[in-house]
């Protein structure tokens, strides 16, 4: 019986296997002999799982036999491993193929989800297709592009992708089955078809891809996605589809493109299509922001998907739109260059550009709760990396900013070439990122100063609105206070003549108009100066004491400094449990409030009392102050 093209491939490396072994056996003791030269290893059996692929098992059968010739790969079960490739999201896997659109210079990408079935009877099925009106390929450029590793850019860094792995890899991690179908003129449209199923049935060493098939165009399965609603979003009249009734698919689907068709998905983060297509279309939006805001359009079950910038920089994102913001987008603080080592025992650098951004947090915080979500103020994207204008990253990178509330109002942005892969660590996958120490490093010397200052100013007015007195009513403190005054051993009154009260009440004006809060207008400052001889002021200086003490005009002026930790530990806290209770109408935190301020005048007004009959009690006073704060501070941890 004549011998197939396979056989002849096997016997050939057998034969040449047994040469080499010959070759090698003076010089092999007994004592080198492997077990695979042993009874032992020809009466091994693998132990594979019940579902692994058959045609797998029977080529590592052949090849443990002596004079076998090993392949370096075993196609049957490295297509199959391919599978858990490791994609953290459904939405991440198909990014892959976006960027292969971008990349084949696409104005139009089209993602859909289609879901057929009935969840209560546990048949729903989804396929996903992804449509792009790039230049497409030509049959033979569909093969290589179709193998595992087969680029037309391998390891180009100018552009996004590099290996020739993505869209098989991600493919693969979501459906066994991948169909791609591109065509450079219409009518004339090539597939290629990936099925691991079949794969795993091969018994063949070397698999070899077939020649791409001619289809003309695409069959009624596929165009269907192109032709009809999706189930989601229910209302239909919010999907503006490729090919609406009246037009002929073809002619929608551009003089070239390229389809990637995955069937009956077995492998997705989220079960419903409402999921899927909102994850995708949040994901997207931030990660191909300039991509759509230079004119690509992204279509995700047809409707299309707005820019948003986490940066809150780009005047044609999505959250310019709001009306009730205003100023409508962030301040670039600075920009700087960033010269990065390529690897990190190399002298050869590229830069980065890293950008600092402060949000109005001014004019934004007063904005309702709802709206800062959804414009992206509380995202946790306060660093968003791009490498050649494709987001890799958005969230925080403890080495470069610590988390605190005040991230929220402040961006940074890095922008790094592909030549700096290595020294950002880019995964092949582009799902992330894995900074080397000397970049974090080099990024935080360079503009760590500028990051402290933004986020001393952000803490000011965060302090600032925090501290801030509504009304011109004394607080509850300062009337406690007040009211308990007559009732103290020792008066702070002083008497006086006439001449001087005028000249107290005189100053009390300059006094009121120095503590005025906002809103209020002269006169109100001073009526409530004069119904109270305790008062509470806030200071924000780094170098002060946590509180300080003045007695003017018979008035006892505690001034409470922000920058100190006692406030953003203690008393910040406080007062912003004591605010939303009083929201629900309770009072048990502000009681907690209130007493901590009274203990802060008690402690003021005794300090009064006994600096005004001693210069050297007053300097004593000082002293301790000072040496209690700096305690203090050390202990919070400052």
């Amino acid at each position: 019986m004549p011998q197939t093209k396979d056989q002849i491939m096997l016997n050939e490396n057998e034969a040449a296997d047994s040469s080499a072994s010959e070759t090698l056996a003076a010089t092999i003791t007994a004592a080198d002999i492997t077990p695979q030269n042993s009874a032992e290893a020809k009466s091994f059996s693998p132990n594979w799982a019940a579902d692994a692929p058959r045609g797998g098992k029977a080529v590592l059968n052949r090849v443990l036999k002596e004079t076998a010739t090993v392949p370096l790969f075993l196609a049957q079960t490295f297509v199959q491993s391919l599978r858990d490739m490791g994609y953290e999201s459904t939405t991440s896997a198909l990014c892959e193929h976006v960027d292969n659109a971008i990349g084949a210079s696409a104005k139009n990408v089209r993602i859909y989800f289609r879901q057929t079935g009935s969840s209560r009877r546990g048949d729903v099925q989804t396929d996903i297709l992804v449509l792009d009106d790039g230049r497409g390929m030509a049959p033979n450029v569909l093969k290589v592009a179709t193998s595992f590793g087969g680029s037309m850019s391998y390891g180009s860094r100018t552009g996004i992708s590099r290996f020739g792995m993505g869209m098989k890899t991600a493919a693969l991690s979501i459906s066994p089955v991948m169909q791609i179908i591109s065509w450079q003129e219409p009518g004339a449209a090539y597939r290629m078809i990936l099925d691991t199923v079949a794969i795993g049935r091969d018994g063949k060493n070397v698999i070899e891809l077939p020649e791409p098939e001619f289809i003309g165009e695409p069959e009624m399965e596929v165009t269907d996605f192109l032709s009809r609603p999706m189930s989601f979003p229910k209302d239909h009249a919010e999907q503006k589809l490729l090919a609406p009734a009246g037009v002929a698919v073809k002619d929608a689907m551009g003089h070239s493109g390229t389809i990637i068709y995955m069937p009956d998905c077995d492998r997705l983060s989220w079960s419903t299509a409402k999921a899927l297509v909102e994850h995708a279309t949040k994901d997207m939006a931030r990660i191909y922001r300039r991509k759509i805001a230079e004119g690509l359009s992204i279509w995700i079950n047809n409707r299309v998907v707005e820019a948003v910038d986490p940066t809150l920089a780009m005047s044609n994102a999505r959250h310019a739109r709001v009306e009730s913001l205003s100023p409508k987008t962030s301040k670039l603080v600075v920009a700087r260059r960033v010269p990065i080592r390529r690897s990190e025992n190399v002298a050869e650098t590229a830069d980065a550009i890293v950008k600092l951004f402060a949000l109005p947090i001014r004019e934004w915080s007063g904005l309702p709760r709802k709206t800062l979500t959804e414009i992206g103020v509380f995202s946790g994207h306060t660093i968003s990396i791009l490498r050649n204008d494709r987001e890799v990253f958005a969230g925080v990178i403890p080495a470069i900013v610590q988390r605190h509330s005040d991230a929220n109002w402040f961006r940074i942005e890095i922008d790094f070439p592909g030549e700096l892969d290595e020294a950002f660590g880019v995964s092949a996958n582009k799902q992330g990122v894995g900074l080397k120490g000397y970049v974090s490093d080099a990024i935080d010397k360079m503009i760590g100063p500028d990051i402290a200052k933004v986020r001393e100013q952000i803490q000011y007015v965060q302090t600032q609105n925090a501290t801030e007195k509504k009304g011109s009513k004394p607080s509850k403190s300062e009337a406690r206070a007040q009211d308990a005054d007559p009732f103290q051993a020792q008066s702070l009154d002083v008497q006086l003549t006439e001449e001087q009260q005028a000249q107290v009440e005189e100053n009390l004006k300059g006094l009121a108009l120095a503590l005025k809060r906002d809103a209020e207008t002269d006169e109100e400052a001073l009526a409530r100066v004069k119904s109270s001889k305790y008062l509470i002021t806030y200071k924000h200086d780094s170098y002060w004491p946590f509180y300080h003490v003045e007695n003017q005009f018979g008035h006892v002026v505690l001034t409470v400094n922000t920058a100190h930790p006692f406030f953003s530990k203690l008393y910040e806290p406080l007062l912003k449990l004591a605010a939303a209770d009083e929201d629900k109408g309770e009072n048990k935190v502000k009681d907690s409030t209130t007493a901590l301020e009274l203990m802060l005048f008690s402690l003021a007004r005794a300090q009064i009392l006994i600096s005004r009959e001693s210069p050297d009690a007053a300097k004593l006073f000082e002293t301790f102050r000072r040496s209690w704060s700096d305690g203090l501070r050390v202990q919070l941890g400052d």
